[in-house]
């Protein structure tokens, strides 16, 4: 725990001496607006692809990131719950008691819509959203963060009386597959998206006006022009200056053209030659300019925790295998753990400790390490044999001195087993750790879902998996050899 605790507290210096912090949510859109961010203010971090619109505000709310682009509807509907067409003045009146402000209108409305495939929408005769009402069996695919927000699904079915089914929950890039391929009949889209032409979809009239106009803006600190003044000075310039055509082209730069969000963003440039059609190839993605950064960045989610739980996880285990009572306690905790989803453990992190990133990855990678090496302690202590205990209470060595120079020493080999399995298990989670901004392979993975792009999510998946087989592999060295020699010297010493 200590070297978790030093860890976070590098982090938070290093943070501090970074400067300004961006967020953004995860899809293509708001990955590229926060590199525009940066790019114009000309200093600080860009915490990409933080998840949904709650991990977000819970980051600007604990101070983890300074702002972030987010749309008017919802400020309005999702965060501050106003009915009705709200102004800015509305939001800021609403926002100011929290510390926080809108500003800088960036100049392009990007409303939700839901779309159907043309061809299938002109067979059903549909074109307007109350239409959908005449056809209860369409099978609807919509993004997680609509289906639970407020001005997403819930109000949708309400204001229009749509008869269909709870519908099935997709990731926004993914979800442009499945329509395709006639997987779903309906999903949510945002009007500046850049696929909605090239899948030839059909975006449905609101014609009962249910979703408000979703201006983009900056959600900001209210301690952010202080602060940093003349970063601030600079974003002011970028008030209007985007329309949702120049939107829609940076989205697909990103999208269709294999541009990187740093690439899409400088289109914005007065002169900046339009983006020429490429495909991403996996070496390129693979051996991009991020490797080095994301590799530094994964083995610190692995072994920092790896290290915490090896300090918790060894005594948890003598204690299991030594103390009758503790047994069932302390293996059932840890197991229960072990059960508990991965994102929802990070959620529940990022509200408990106040902020985001790598501080509740390390400490939801140390309590998912537990298991393995607490059981590996535990099973390892129970099957040295009972003469072996015996030969060391004729020595006259005293119940401590068992434990360190025979009792663990045989177990070693069991122990190291639960922690090369830990290892191996760290590997592969700290790749869901990209989704609340702390970095690692997983940051790939996430932004080519957001991209619907294989060759980025190989890109982090294999450089993952080629990790973790390299940890297997020197994790069963050290069985080999410190096993034997453990077994050895305790033969040695009770000879």
């Amino acid at each position: 725990m200590r070297l978790i605790a030093l860890a976070l507290a590098l982090l938070a210096v290093t943070a501090q001496a970074q400067g300004l912090q961006v967020g953004s949510k995860r899809f293509t859109e708001s990955y590229i607006l926060g590199e525009l961010l940066i790019r114009t203010a000309g200093t600080g971090t860009h915490r990409q692809g933080l998840g949904n619109t709650g991990i977000v505000f819970a980051a600007l709310k604990a101070g983890s990131i300074d702002l972030y682009p987010e749309y008017t509807g919802t400020i309005a509907r999702e965060l501050l719950k106003l009915e009705g067409r709200a102004t800015l003045e509305d939001l800021n009146r609403g926002l100011a008691p929290m510390g926080f402000g809108v500003a800088v209108p960036l100049g392009f409305n990007n409303s939700y819509a839901l779309a159907m495939r043309e061809e299938r929408a002109q067979a059903l005769g549909i074109r307007k959203l109350s239409d959908l009402a005449k056809h209860p069996d369409l099978k609807l695919g919509l993004s997680q963060e609509f289906i639970g927000r407020a001005d997403g699904w819930p109000g949708l079915k309400a204001a229009y009386a749509l008869p269909h089914r709870a519908p099935q929950g997709l990731d926004h890039g993914l979800a442009y597959e499945a329509i395709a391929a006639a997987k779903i009949d309906v999903m949510d889209i945002y009007t500046t998206d850049a696929k909605i032409e090239r899948f030839q979809l059909r975006a449905l009239e609101d014609d009962r006006g249910f979703f408000p106009r979703y201006e983009a803006v900056l959600l900001y600190r209210l301690e952010v022009p202080t602060r940093f003044p003349e970063a601030w000075a600079k974003l002011q310039k970028l008030d209007g200056r985007i329309d949702e055509r120049t939107m829609i082209r940076m989205n697909a730069a990103a999208e269709l053209q294999g541009k990187s969000f740093a690439q899409a963003a400088a289109l914005l440039d007065p002169g900046a030659a339009p983006a020429k059609p490429s495909q991403r190839s996996f070496l390129a993605a693979l051996l991009g300019a991020d490797f080095l950064r994301l590799t530094w960045q994964h083995l610190v989610l692995v072994f920092v925790s790896l290290a915490g739980s090896i300090v918790v996880g060894i005594p948890l285990g003598i204690l299991a295998a030594k103390v009758q009572w503790a047994e069932q306690p302390t293996l059932g905790a840890v197991g229960v753990i072990q059960t508990i989803p991965a994102l929802a453990l990070l959620v529940f992190l990022i509200a408990l400790m106040g902020t985001i990133g790598t501080g509740p990855a390390l400490v939801a990678l140390f309590l998912y390490a537990l298991l393995p090496i607490v059981r590996g302690t535990h099973s390892g202590l129970l099957a040295v044999g009972q003469g072996m205990r015996q030969a060391a209470m004729a020595l006259g060595l005293p119940a401590a001195e068992r434990m360190r120079c025979v009792e663990l020493p045989l177990a070693l080999p069991s122990i190291l087993s639960g922690i090369k399995v830990s290892a191996v298990i760290n590997v592969g989670t700290a790749t869901i750790a990209a989704f609340v901004g702390a970095g690692g392979y997983g940051e790939r993975i996430v932004s080519g879902l957001a991209l619907n792009d294989n060759a980025l999510m190989l890109a982090g998946a294999v450089p993952a998996a080629a990790l973790a087989l390299a940890v297997q592999w020197g994790f069963e060295r050290g069985e080999r050899r410190w096993g034997w020699r453990a077994r050895a010297d305790v033969t040695d010493r009770l000879h």
